[in-house]
C-alpha cells in the first residue's frame, strides 16, 4: 500500500491503478477561504475545521497572498479545489497548469485536491464556466486519461466533483452515477459529492435526488461541498442555480443528512462565493455540518457492498 500525505486515504496498487480507501477522518467540517477572512481564519480553533481554496489563485512564486496562504496552512488543513483542469475536454490538461498545480501542491501539502467533471477550455480559449457534455464511451475514456495525468503529476488521487445541470442533454452512454463509478474504477480517483448540485439538478431536469446520492459509491467520497442557490426569474419556469451567494437551503439539509447516515462522516465544506457574510456567520452553518457529522452513523452495508464490488 502507498500512503500519501493525506492520511484521510489509503491508496492502493491494483489493477486499475490507485485505489482509494476511507481511513479515520481528521477533517470535519470546513469554509471556502476567502481574502477578508484571513485574519479570523487563521485566529480560528475549532476542532475539524479546515479551509479550501482554488489552486488557480495562488499559483504563483509570491507575494501576499500565497504569504497568508500558508500561515492559514500552518493552523489548519488546506484543500484545493481546481476550476480550470477541464477535464472533460478533448483534450489533455495544460502541462504548465499541471506543473503550477504541482508546485502549489508540494508547498502547502492540502489534504484534498479536486476537480469538476466538466470543461472549460477549448484550442486556447477558456471560457468562464464549467460546461457539460455527453456521457459517452469515447467521453468516459478520454476523461479517464485526463485523470490519470492529472493524478500522475501530483503523485495522488483526486476526487471528481458530480455537475449541476440546467438543461437535458442527448446522447449518453451511462447514467452519471455509473459514469463516475466507472471514473473510479478505471483511474482509482475519489469522488466530491456536490450535495446542491443534486438539488439543484433535480429541481431543473427532474433527477431523483435520493437515487442519485444512493447510487453514489459510498466508499469513493472523499469529500461533500454544501451550498446556497437561487432563482434564475428571468426564466420560465425558474431555473435554479448553483450561485455559491445563500445560506444552505433546508432542503439541501436533509439531503445531507440522509448521505452522511448512508455513507458516514466524511470532510464537509461549506462553499460561499458571493454575498459572503461575516466569518460568524459561515462558522454558524460550518457548525451545523459539524454536528450533523458528529451525530453520522458509520457507513452502513451498502458502503461495504460498494467497496467489495469495485475490490473485486
Amino acid at each position: 500500500m502507498r500512503r500519501y500525505p493525506n492520511d484521510r486515504f489509503v491508496i492502493r496498487a491494483g489493477g486499475t491503478g490507485m485505489n482509494v480507501e476511507p481511513q479515520p477522518m481528521p477533517l470535519g467540517a470546513g469554509l471556502g477561504l476567502k481574502p477578508a477572512h484571513y485574519d479570523e481564519a487563521q485566529r480560528a480553533r475549532m476542532p475539524g475545521l479546515w479551509f479550501e481554496v482554488h489552486p488557480e489563485n495562488y499559483m504563483v512564486d509570491g507575494g501576499p497572498r500565497l504569504a497568508w496562504l500558508e500561515t492559514i496552512r500552518g493552523h489548519h488543513p488546506i484543500s484545493l479545489h481546481g476550476v480550470a483542469l477541464s477535464l472533460a475536454a478533448a483534450a489533455p490538461p495544460d502541462e504548465a497548469h499541471l506543473l503550477r498545480l504541482k508546485t502549489l501542491a508540494q508547498r502547502v501539502q492540502p489534504a484534498l485536491v479536486s476537480e469538476h467533471l466538466a470543461w472549460s477550455a477549448w484550442r486556447g480559449h477558456y471560457l468562464p464556466d464549467l460546461l457539460p457534455f455527453p456521457r459517452t464511451h469515447e467521453a468516459l475514456a478520454r476523461i479517464s486519461a485526463n485523470i490519470e495525468r492529472t493524478q500522475e503529476v501530483l503523485g495522488r488521487p483526486i476526487a471528481i466533483e458530480n455537475p449541476a445541470h440546467y438543461l437535458t442533454i442527448e446522447g449518453h452512454d451511462w447514467s452519471e452515477t455509473d459514469f463516475l463509478r466507472e471514473l473510479c474504477a478505471r483511474t482509482g480517483c475519489g469522488l466530491l459529492l456536490d450535495v446542491n448540485n443534486v438539488y439543484v439538478s433535480a429541481r431543473n431536469v427532474g433527477v431523483d435526488a435520493l437515487a442519485y446520492v444512493d447510487a453514489v459509491p459510498a466508499d469513493r467520497i472523499m469529500e461533500i461541498h454544501l451550498a446556497g442557490h437561487s432563482l434564475d426569474a428571468g426564466t420560465s419556469p425558474a431555473l435554479v442555480i448553483d450561485s455559491h451567494d445563500a445560506d444552505v437551503d433546508d432542503a439541501v439539509w436533509a439531503l445531507y443528512r440522509h448521505v452522511v447516515e448512508r455513507v458516514g462522516p466524511r470532510p464537509t465544506l461549506i462553499e460561499r462565493d458571493d454575498n459572503i457574510p461575516a466569518f460568524d456567520v459561515l462558522c454558524a452553518e460550518r457548525d451545523l455540518a459539524q454536528a450533523m457529522l458528529d451525530s453520522a452513523t458509520q457507513p452502513d452495508r451498502d458502503a461495504k457492498a460498494d467497496m467489495d464490488e469495485v475490490d473485486a
